[in-house]
C-alpha cells in the first residue's frame, strides 16, 4: 500500500464523523474507555461473521471514520468482507493486501500499521488467533486526522478479541461438524422387516436442531415370519445420549437373536444397562409381530403406549403394562397381546409426538386418540396426518414415530391377553 508511515506520539485524541451514518466517537472518554466498553459488545455469538460485522461497528464508532475487515483467501482474491462507514476513505483491497504481503516479509505482519495515503489516514490491524493464524486484516480509515497511540492502542486490543472470538467460533463449528457426522453414524437405518409387514418410520428432531439424540426406531427379523418393532428414548440429548442409544440398539440385537418374548428382552435390556453406571437411562416399547396368527405381543419399559388405527381412520390407545425404564435393574416387566389384521395399523411413537409443556400426559395422549385419519389411509398418509395435526415439527422434544401393517389377512383370530 503506498504511503508513508506516521509516527504515534501525543496524547489519545477525538475524531469527527465520516459521511456514512456512523456515530462520532465519545467527546469526552479517553479512547482505552471507550474501548473497554466497546469489547462487551464484540463476540456476543459464536458465529465469524457476526463478530466481524461487531468489529467493524464498534472500531468505526470509536475513531470517527469508517471500517473493514479485508478477506486475504479465496479465489477472489482480496476483499472487503462488508464496510460500516464510508467506503472511500478506505485503501483498494489489493493494496492493503500487497501491503500485509511486505509487512509479513520484513517480519512485521502481526503490528498494527498507521499509514498515510492520498490524504486519507488508514489504520490495519490484522486479525490474528493465539495459533497464529490470520482471519484476515480489520482495516480503517478517515480523512485529516492522524491515528493517535491510545486510537492505535485501543483499535488492536478489540481486534483482538475479535480475534479470539473467531477462533472459537471456528473451533466450535468444527467439533459442530464432527459431532454432527458421529451421530448420523450412529443412527442408522433399522433393520428391514419381513415382507409381510408394511413399515414407514420418521424421525424429527427437536426445533431447528440437526443434531440427533436418544430417540430411535429399530426393526428385527425373527423365525416364521415374526418382526420384533421397537421405539425407545434415552433420556437427554446430543452426542452422550446419542452414544448411549447406540449401546441400547446393539444390546437389543443381541437379546432379539435369542428369540425371547418382549418382556424378557426388556429385563436382560436393564440388566445390561443397570450394569454400566454410567449409561444413561431409557424408556422402550417393544411390538413382536405375528402375521401367522394376526397379533402382536407387547411390553413397557416406562414408555407411552402404542395407538391402533383402524380401517376409518380411528385411533385408539392399547393399554400395556409399564415397568420401569431401563438401566434402573428394577425389572418388572410384563407382556400383553392383541388381535392385529390387516386392516390396522400398529403406531409406535416417542414422547415427543404428544407431550406439550404445561400439558397433562393424559390430556397429551387424548388428543392423539381424537386424531381423524381418514377411510383407508396409508401407512405413508398416517405418519404424514399424526406428524401434522400434533404439530411435531415444533414439538420441543425429538420424535421418532413407526407405521406398521400386516400385508395378508391370517385365518380368523382371537384376542389373548398373557
Amino acid at each position: 500500500m503506498a504511503g508513508r508511515y506516521e509516527s504515534l506520539p501525543g496524547p489519545a485524541s477525538t475524531g469527527s464523523a465520516e459521511p456514512g451514518g456512523v456515530p462520532a466517537p465519545d467527546v469526552d472518554v479517553p479512547a482505552g474507555m471507550a474501548a473497554l466498553r466497546s469489547a462487551v459488545r464484540i463476540g456476543t455469538t459464536l458465529d465469524e461473521d457476526t463478530t466481524s460485522a461487531e468489529l467493524i461497528r464498534e472500531v468505526a464508532g470509536l475513531v470517527g471514520g469508517a471500517a473493514a475487515v479485508l478477506s486475504l483467501g479465496g479465489e477472489a482474491g482480496p476483499r472487503y468482507e462488508s464496510i460500516v462507514g464510508n467506503p472511500a476513505v478506505l485503501p483498494a483491497p489489493g493494496r492493503v493486501a500487497a501491503a500485509v504481503r511486505e509487512a509479513a516479509g520484513r517480519g512485521e505482519g502481526g503490528s498494527a500499521r498507521a499509514v498515510l495515503e492520498d490524504g486519507r489516514r488508514v489504520l490495519c490491524v490484522p486479525l490474528t488467533t493465539a495459533n497464529g493464524h490470520r482471519c484476515g486484516v480489520l482495516v480503517s480509515g478517515r480523512q485529516e486526522a492522524p491515528f493517535t497511540p491510545a486510537e492505535v492502542e485501543a483499535v488492536t486490543l478489540l481486534t483482538e478479541i475479535a480475534a479470539s472470538h473467531i477462533r472459537h467460533a471456528r473451533e466450535y463449528d468444527a467439533v459442530s461438524g464432527t459431532v454432527g457426522k458421529l451421530q448420523r453414524v450412529l443412527l442408522s437405518e433399522p433393520g428391514r422387516p419381513h415382507p409381510n409387514l408394511d413399515l414407514a418410520i420418521r424421525y424429527l428432531p427437536a426445533g431447528q436442531n440437526t443434531l440427533i439424540g436418544g430417540d430411535w426406531c429399530e426393526t428385527v427379523r425373527l423365525h416364521f415370519g415374526r418382526t420384533l418393532l421397537v421405539v425407545g428414548d434415552v433420556m437427554g440429548h446430543g452426542l452422550e445420549a446419542a452414544v448411549d442409544m447406540n449401546a441400547y440398539r446393539s444390546s437389543l440385537r443381541y437379546s432379539a437373536s435369542a428369540d425371547l418374548p418382549p418382556h424378557r428382552i426388556l429385563r436382560q435390556l436393564d440388566d445390561l444397562a443397570a450394569g454400566e453406571p454410567e449409561r444413561r437411562p431409557a424408556t422402550c416399547s417393544i411390538a413382536q409381530i405375528d402375521p401367522n396368527r394376526g397379533q402382536v405381543t407387547l411390553a413397557s419399559a416406562g414408555h407411552l403406549p402404542p395407538a391402533v388405527v383402524d380401517g376409518q381412520g380411528r385411533a385408539s390407545l392399547l393399554p400395556v403394562p409399564v415397568g420401569p425404564p431401563l438401566g434402573t435393574g428394577l425389572g418388572g416387566y410384563e407382556r400383553v397381546t392383541y388381535r392385529l389384521d390387516p386392516s390396522q395399523t400398529l403406531l409406535l411413537f416417542t414422547d415427543g409426538l404428544v407431550e406439550r409443556r404445561g400439558e397433562d400426559i393424559d390430556h397429551s395422549l387424548h388428543r392423539l386418540a381424537q386424531v381423524d385419519f381418514g377411510p383407508a389411509p396409508s401407512i405413508e398418509d398416517i405418519l404424514d396426518t399424526v406428524l401434522t395435526r400434533l404439530d411435531a415439527r415444533h414439538a420441543e422434544d425429538d420424535v421418532a414415530v413407526l407405521a406398521a401393517r400386516l400385508r395378508h389377512r391370517s385365518a380368523p383370530h382371537h384376542e389373548e391377553r398373557r
